[in-house]
């Protein structure tokens, strides 16, 4: 009966492993837009940088997102959040084609992409406890590992996309190039929705979680430093994950006006970035095994901050492969530096995680902020920033994460 029980939601394990898909490549596409939006709204560095801003602002909804969760049920708010995303993905068609010429386009573009980021806030609360239960409890391990491998392909595949099917195509640099793409997405994740609507899935029972009675833990999670610390971490370290693919287009197109290299598009080159992480995580789960979390980490944030500085040095082309290199590197900084957030917390876990969630944010801050650098000072001083927070979270990993009480 059991293993039938499995069997019938193979099927569902699928579509919620397509839904993990779709939140990598919907959140490296947005990231990849950045160039295509600066050269057809013809924008500063800083206004283009409102994309990131746009999309990681929904974050800030983080919480009350997580108490409609808890009021809707789980599959509700799967269902509700591939919703959201297709009304994002449809209004945007009907928007540039409404306001096609005008220059109210580019805050219409931004407002469709904040509300699809709404729905992919919506989708991460509950994908992973799904994809952790469609199944034998032996086998969430790989489950979660399948998924996740699945999320890591999509956004190596995302700037492809967004190269191939709206930068390269026959409009060119032209606000209808996002049109039809879009409602493309729009249509597949209304078919999502609907087929999710339909099919059976099981209850999730969060439950407590599991810690040591014998210990005495604090009354609140704001009384662990650590836990406010990590979250600054994530918050920074944001500014490296996205700071890097959103800065190198404006880098290429740098370094092709001095005639140091050829003339191509600068988005084809962020799919290797994301591989980077793609390939880092493969590896990165290997080498836990062996080695100490602090000690990756560690290792990763040296070496990330020599590729950058190292691109500094070379000539052309290394230069660009130089900040590329820096995914490998960080492919395992987020979870490594969760981890030490959450780290002896008992039952104060999950209230740290949403706490430590919101440093995402960093994306939406951050960004703008080192557009407004390259804009007024330089890109060279906006890509030196990224060795301000690599210092931060190198900080974090071997003296602000040691547990203490406030």
């Amino acid at each position: 009966m059991k293993q039938e029980q499995n069997q019938n939601y193979s099927f569902a394990l699928a579509v919620v492993i397509v839904v993990c898909f779709l939140l990598g490549f919907i959140t490296t596409m947005n990231n990849s837009m950045i160039d295509f939006c600066k050269q057809t709204f013809h924008l500063s560095e800083s206004q283009g940088q409102l994309v990131n801003t746009a999309f990681y602002g929904a974050y800030i909804l983080s919480v009350p997102l997580a108490l409609l969760m808890k009021k809707l049920g789980y599959k509700a708010t799967l269902v509700l959040g591939l919703a959201v995303i297709a009304f994002g993905f449809v209004l945007n068609f009907i928007g540039i084609g409404a306001f096609a010429g005008s220059t109210e386009i580019y805050p219409v573009y931004l407002m469709c992409m904040f509300c699809v980021a709404i729905g992919i806030v919506l989708l991460q609360l509950v994908s992973n406890p799904y994809v952790m239960v469609l199944g034998a409890p032996e086998k969430g391990a790989f489950r979660m590992t399948l998924s996740q491998t699945f999320n890591s392909l999509a956004t190596a595949i995302a700037p492809i996309f967004v190269s191939f099917l709206i930068v390269s195509g026959s409009q060119g640099y032209n606000a209808s190039s996002i049109k039809f793409p879009f409602l493309g997405l729009g249509i597949f994740t209304i078919v999502l929705c609907v087929i999710l609507t339909f099919i059976k899935l099981p209850s999730i029972n969060e439950g407590e979680q599991a810690f040591d009675e014998g210990k005495t833990y604090k009354s609140s999670v704001f009384k662990y430093p650590h836990v406010y610390l990590c979250g600054l971490a994530i918050f920074t370290y944001m500014g490296v994950e996205i700071g890097i693919p959103s800065l190198l287009p404006a880098k290429i197109r740098h370094l092709q006006a001095l005639g140091a290299i050829g003339q191509f598009e600068p988005t084809q080159l962020l799919a290797f970035y994301w591989t980077g992480l793609l390939i880092g995580r493969a590896l990165g789960t290997a080498l836990l095994s062996k080695f100490k979390p602090r000690q990756i980490l560690g290792f990763c944030l040296g070496a990330a901050a020599f590729c950058v500085l190292l691109s500094f040095f070379v000539p052309g082309k290394l230069s660009i492969y130089a900040m590329i290199a820096t995914g490998l590197f960080h492919s395992v900084m987020w979870p490594l530096i969760f981890n030490l957030g959450l780290a002896d917390l008992g039952p104060n876990t999950k209230a740290a995680s949403g706490v430590i969630n919101t440093g995402v944010i960093g994306a939406a801050i951050l960004m703008p902020m080192m557009g407004a650098i390259v804009d007024n000072i330089g890109l060279t001083v906006a890509i030196c920033t990224l060795f301000i927070y690599y210092a931060y979270i190198l900080w974090f990993n071997f003296f602000g994460s040691k547990i203490r009480t406030a």
